[in-house]
């Protein structure tokens, strides 16, 4: 059975749970404590270099990094909702938000998270707040005139940014002002298989 190495509480990890659920899915959770310094030790680096989760584990194939593993899981378990466009365009446009996801959400609601979790960082909090406000708007004005980020359905460029958009509240910003961003999170968790983020 496919081995998901994962950390409850991480978004990272929680996008890649969120879509094995909608794909229904099964793999054997390995829940790692970051305490233990366990994704540090050598064995787990000979899997992963870079000592990181979320890690797909499918017998030789080996996928680390969400973005990644969103890709892989929509393209080879071939489900048509989740199935990756062919149309270059089309495609083009689910990996720009694959990007934003790995960049502007990173580098805005993630930090912010962070650090109102107090994990250990050098985080500028401020700037962390002005970066998440500023992404905050591009997306609430794209939903402006669409329910779904991209191609008029749920595909993984709304798993990748979901996670931290939606716990941005943990980051201790509000989403009053983007009344858009809200009603597609609630969409959102309408999606047959949505999980929660909850603590394993």
């Amino acid at each position: 059975m496919p081995k998901l190495y994962y950390t409850p509480l991480s978004g990272h990890s929680y996008k890649v749970r969120l879509l094995l659920s909608f794909l229904k899915i099964s793999f054997e959770p390995a829940v790692l404590d970051f305490s233990t310094g366990y994704h540090k030790s050598p064995e787990y680096l000979q899997i992963n270099p870079l000592g990181q989760v979320p890690l797909w584990v499918d017998g030789e194939v080996v996928v680390r990094d969400s973005q990644a593993i969103l890709v892989y899981l929509a393209q080879h378990y071939a489900d048509p909702a989740w199935l990756l466009p062919t149309d270059a365009l089309e495609l083009a446009k689910i990996v720009q938000w694959l990007s934003v996801a790995a960049n502007e959400i990173t580098h805005g609601p993630t930090q912010a998270r962070g650090y109102w979790r107090k994990q250990p960082s050098t985080i500028d909090i401020d700037a962390a707040t002005k970066r998440t406000h500023a992404i905050l708007k591009i997306i609430n004005d794209h939903l402006a005139t669409r329910q779904w980020l991209e191609l008029e359905r749920p595909t993984i460029a709304d798993v990748a940014c979901f996670p931290y958009i939606s716990l941005v509240h943990e980051g201790k910003v509000s989403l009053d002002d983007y009344p858009h961003v809200q009603a597609w999170i609630e969409r959102f968790k309408q999606i047959d298989g949505y999980i929660p983020l909850v603590s394993a």
